[in-house]
């Protein structure tokens, strides 16, 4: 008999995965017998918005946090770059311009990882930023051309042709869906 010799775990200890010979109620009943999607295959990566934009809204104080945020940041970046190109010497005028010289770049590159997940993106974003100013600088530097003025205009002329580019690349209208999924 298999399974007990010397140095051999008997088999009857162990339970046998064979298919049992009738479904139980429950299993006879599921949608997916039926060809039915399970909920995993259902979840789209589309925002929560509808058509009227009023299902699926986030109750609460933070629904439109988002949207002011961004609004603030540009505000506050436009402010900093107009500060430096003016040579104004408000003490404002350095934390601003930096924020700005970093935010630019970083939301250029942003749009154009917009397939990453928001924490992978934001990372890649602000390092890209810091490459883009460092270029920015050893260019100029190399050039014997250093200005700050020239910096500020050289880094906002590389995040509009990043976001122009993105904006290009993006295809007009719907795309269509995969069969069969």
């Amino acid at each position: 008999m298999p399974g007990t010799g010397h140095g051999e775990l008997p088999l009857s200890g162990f339970a046998v995965l064979t298919m049992p010979g009738r479904l139980r109620d429950i299993e006879a009943r599921h949608p997916a017998l039926r060809g039915a999607k399970s909920p995993m295959q259902t979840i789209r990566g589309t925002t929560s918005s509808t058509a009227d934009g009023a299902e699926g809204a986030r109750p609460g104080p933070g629904r439109d946090l988002a949207p002011l945020l961004a609004g603030a940041a540009t505000a506050v970046g436009g402010f900093g770059a107009a500060l430096a190109l003016a040579g104004s010497d408000s003490p404002l005028r350095g934390p601003l311009t930096l924020f700005y010289l970093l935010a630019a770049p970083a939301a250029a590159i942003a749009a154009a990882l917009r397939g990453l997940e928001p924490f992978g993106r934001t990372i890649a974003a602000l390092a890209g930023s810091v490459v883009v100013n460092m270029l920015v600088a050893q260019g100029m530097l190399a050039l014997h051309s250093w200005s700050v003025r020239g910096g500020i205009v050289a880094v906002t002329a590389i995040s509009g042709v990043l976001l122009l580019l993105v904006l290009l690349r993006r295809p007009r209208g719907r795309t269509t869906t995969r069969q069969g999924i």
